[in-house]
């Protein structure tokens, strides 16, 4: 009777899209999403997705972000971890603390931080360790 059934699958097909329109500022909060942002205005805190996190042209963030993929056009400054790949295009101004996987940049664009590769740190100490094993 119940052999034919389809299963459901409860999760989402599509994950939300969020944007802060050009002449809007977000100033002094914490934002939490499962989905993608898109900054054409300003925001001063925090910014946590599991999605991706894009600045704008004419957008400018101000203060934490935390997500899976970034691309910045516009301006950053803060401390900004991304998990898998940054990509900063040729009209971005970045400064700050920069921690990410991959790092794709533009000729133009202005990279002040201070920048950690994850998977580069991982990889020189566990070459210290194997090192350490046959010394």
């Amino acid at each position: 009777m119940f052999t034919n059934k389809e299963k459901t699958d409860y999760t989402p097909k599509t994950m939300e899209r969020n944007v802060v329109a050009k002449t809007t500022k977000i100033i002094g909060c914490d934002i939490k999403s499962e989905g993608d942002f898109r900054i054409d205005g300003l925001l001063e805190g925090t910014l946590t997705t599991k999605g991706r996190v894009i600045i704008g042209v004419d957008g400018h963030i101000n203060g934490v972000v935390d997500a899976v993929h970034a691309d910045i056009e516009g301006k950053f400054s803060g401390k900004l971890l991304v998990h898998e790949v940054l990509t900063v295009k040729a009209t971005a101004k970045i400064s700050g603390d920069v921690v990410i996987n991959k790092l794709s940049v533009e000729p133009g664009a202005t990279f002040n931080a201070t920048c950690s590769m994850k998977g580069t740190v991982k990889d020189l100490n566990e070459g210290k360790k194997a090192e350490e094993k046959t010394a």
